[in-house]
């Protein structure tokens, strides 16, 4: 695995963001979180793509009947996981999806599989990271 501060992908390849939209990966809030670790900076990205996949696949599944409250929690922990690593886009889409199941709104299915396409998106920078 590459060390993140050899990796030479210049920033727009990663932010994929116009303006006004989070960054798919912001690598110096990752590196602000684990305070310039690069090693801890790999194993969470590690981890984060390995769990971000298997919670899309689980998202991607047509919801059953009142299985909102699942999903409310899927995406809260999406949120959560991906803020922590820097993957803004995902956490932004993670809450929008969140919200729209606490309030009932019609475009959830629009909502989730735009939290599924910012996954894919943050999955496809981290594996070019390492």
């Amino acid at each position: 695995m590459a060390n993140l501060a050899t990796v030479d992908i210049p920033r727009a390849d990663l932010s994929g963001a116009c303006e006004g939209e989070a960054p798919i990966l912001d690598l110096v809030h990752l590196s602000r979180q684990t305070f310039g670790d690069h090693a801890l900076e790999i194993e969470l990205l590690t981890l984060f793509e390995r769990q971000a996949a298997q919670l899309a696949v689980r998202l991607a599944q047509a919801p059953g009947p009142g299985d909102s409250a699942n999903r409310m929690e899927l995406a809260h922990m999406v949120k959560g996981s991906a803020r922590s690593v820097g993957a803004l886009a995902v956490a932004a889409a993670a809450e929008a999806y969140e919200t729209a199941l606490r309030h009932g709104d019609g475009a959830q299915a629009r909502l989730c599989a735009a939290l599924v396409a910012e996954i894919e998106a943050a999955r496809a920078a981290i594996l070019a990271l390492l």
